[in-house]
């Protein structure tokens, strides 16, 4: 059990002096006289209600400070690991905190405690064994309900000793004598188990029909429907949380195993990743992308949230860790609070109306996308909007160019507006379509259409065959900064363990072309493109546009 710092008990005694010395100050002392014979005066004693309050204070405080320090309790929750916490509440109630969605909030019971749960991670082995038993879905409910009343149990025995520890300890600090030390002690027992007694007597199992939702997830009504028609379809809502918990299982069994690369270490080595949409499966793909083909720096081109909202930014903070630079442009799921969060984070670089950076012996430049859209709402002007964001990215590359800072790799959101820098970068990376592709523009421009590293996002989980995750490595030459091949990396999405990488060369760099001025490649030999696979080719729908 941990203790409290002993500076704070000091100051607490500080405080608490004046209350402990209080009869000593209303003693009225007297001179002594001759006068033996005379009777001495009483004293007036301390008023009760003054006593009375100092030791509530004491017990209330020494009560909080023992349920902040030791009042957690970790509990498996079906295929979910949760933290619960009690704390002091005034309307009671349950609060469930699902990061970085949001929290719903239940009426749970009337009380001066609040149950806390902190939904912290999906354990893949106990998610698994559902998958592999579909029958014990069937028992889910019961297994979730004993779950919770073990932790509960455990929760409130940990809590008993935590007030009472708390409140006696800081009682002996304050009054330094054991009786008044006991009492606070004994009081704080009785407060809470009043307040379990009432918890217990209020109880409302059917607050769980009425959640209150925050966060990103008050959209969730719309999303699961209402919870009391699934009370009263549960055979359908059971056959969609079998599906659910297959597709997540099978989401973090795919991203497990990544094909080994041994990296040319002539070139520079660009990680091309786009539309994460808020998978946290992605950051693990990403760093293990990064590790293996020791990857210089990352390219993010856009739509890495799906609302935009600060709820999601701490999505984020794995970018500080991934062991490259992370250049990013804003796409139309993510907002300017998003665009600022992601400014203050060290390892970003973030890019916007023509901005041009020096970063791994590149120059990039790139711009936002003009449309804040995350309902996927295609507003009037949309297209327009995004030619013109597209020229004035053309304008900033053509005033780079003319100072003798050329641009080598442009950035931008959408195709519409990466088409509009063509004649003035020789390679511009986009996104937002959820689907490879890669072409040579008119006027000479390459341009890179990056798939879905998040394979969708959240909406991974919705369909039969999701689309697949997909990344992309670019190789440099570095002396001429030009492209000379590029690896396409799948992995395939909900409900298959493959992944397939791919070798392509640009036509100057191809086996029997006229040698390129810019250098040759990372691979003297070879075709395009040249598959490498892990499993059979995934395959499914083609994926749908955001």
């Amino acid at each position: 059990m941990a203790r409290v710092p002993a500076a704070v008990l000091h100051v607490l005694a500080e405080v608490m002096n004046p209350i402990r010395n209080a009869p000593r100050v209303l003693v009225r002392r007297r001179p002594r006289t001759r006068r033996a014979a005379a009777a001495p005066e009483l004293a007036p004693r301390s008023r009760p209600w003054t006593r009375a309050a100092g030791l509530v204070a004491v017990v209330l405080l020494g009560a909080w400070l023992g349920l902040l320090v030791v009042g957690d309790v970790r509990v498996p929750v079906g295929p979910m690991n949760t933290t619960m916490t009690l704390r002091p509440s005034v309307s009671g109630g349950t609060k469930i905190n699902v990061s970085p969605l949001g929290a719903l909030r239940l009426d749970s019971h009337i009380a001066p405690v609040r149950l806390d749960v902190n939904v912290d991670q999906l354990d893949p082995g106990r998610a698994q064994a559902l998958v592999d038993h579909p029958e014990r879905l069937s028992g889910l409910q019961d297994e979730v309900a004993r779950d919770v009343a073990h932790g509960t149990l455990d929760l409130a025995v940990r809590s008993c000793v935590a007030v009472v520890t708390g409140a006696t300890a800081l009682g002996l600090a304050v009054y330094r004598r054991p009786r008044p030390a006991l009492a606070a002690g004994g009081m704080a027992l009785t407060l809470l188990v009043a307040s379990g007694g009432t918890a217990y007597a209020t109880l409302n199992p059917d607050s769980v029909l009425e959640p209150k939702f925050s966060g990103l997830l008050s959209s969730a009504p719309s999303l699961v429907g209402n919870a009391r028609s699934i009370v009263t379809e549960f055979d359908i809502y059971q056959k969609e949380l079998a599906r659910l918990v297959t597709n997540v299982t099978k989401l973090y069994d795919v991203t497990s195993t990544l094909p080994a690369y041994q990296p040319d270490p002539t070139t520079i080595r660009v990680l091309h990743v786009s539309d994460i949409h808020l998978n946290p499966a992605s950051w693990k793909i990403i760093a293990s992308l990064v590790e293996q083909y020791e990857v210089n720096v990352i390219v993010d081109s856009g739509d890495t949230m799906d609302h935009g909202t600060a709820a999601e930014n701490s999505f984020l903070d794995p970018v500080e860790d991934l062991g490259a630079p992370y250049v990013w442009v804003r796409g139309n799921h993510d907002s300017r609070v998003t665009q600022e969060y992601l400014k203050g984070l060290k390892n970003a670089h973030v890019l916007d109306d023509g901005l041009a950076r020096n970063i791994a012996g590149l120059r990039f430049a790139g711009i936002g996308d003009p449309q804040f859209t995350p309902d996927r709402s295609r507003p009037e002007g949309a297209e327009a909007s995004q030619e013109l964001a597209g020229a004035r990215l053309a304008s900033a590359l053509r005033d780079q160019r003319a100072v003798g800072t050329p641009v080598d790799v442009a950035v931008a959101h959408e195709p519409s507006a990466a088409r509009q820098v063509d004649g003035e970068v020789p390679l511009v990376l986009a996104g937002h379509v959820h689907r490879e592709d890669m072409e040579v523009m008119k006027y000479g421009t390459r341009l890179r259409i990056e798939g879905s590293t998040g394979g969708s996002g959240l909406r991974a989980v919705e369909g039969k065959h999701p689309d697949p995750i997909q990344a992309s490595i670019l190789y440099f030459d570095r002396d001429s900064r030009r492209l000379q091949a590029w690896d396409e990396i799948e992995l395939g999405g909900l409900g298959l363990t493959t992944a397939e990488v791919s070798r392509h060369l640009p036509k100057e760099n191809q086996p029997g072309a006229t040698p390129s001025p810019t250098g040759t490649g990372p691979s003297a030999s070879g075709t395009s493109p040249s598959p490498s696979r892990t499993g059979p080719s995934p395959t499914g729908p083609t994926p749908t546009p955001p």
